[in-house]
């Protein structure tokens, strides 16, 4: 089974918030999802990421691979692979 890490748009129309969720790569966007772990929100000034380090490192070490946009965040975040 292909496990990725990607984003799950919730929140009102215009007014997105993201959360980071691993889930099925073959699930839709906003469909089923594995485990949570973390949120984003772009609409702040500067932009809200929270996640959780210890939950994403164990999914990358289980062999989940992330987004390009979720790549960037965990970058950012100072978590690598």
């Amino acid at each position: 089974m292909a496990v990725k890490m990607r984003l799950k748009r919730m929140g009102k129309k215009r007014n997105p918030i993201y959360r980071i969720v691993v889930a099925d790569a073959r699930s839709p966007r906003d469909g089923r999802n594995i485990d949570e772990i973390g949120l984003y929100d772009p609409n702040q000034e500067p932009c809200v990421v929270n996640i959780d380090e210890e939950a994403a490192k164990d999914w990358l070490s289980k062999g989940a691979q992330p987004t390009d946009t979720v790549a960037r965040l965990l970058k950012n975040a100072g978590i690598e692979k």
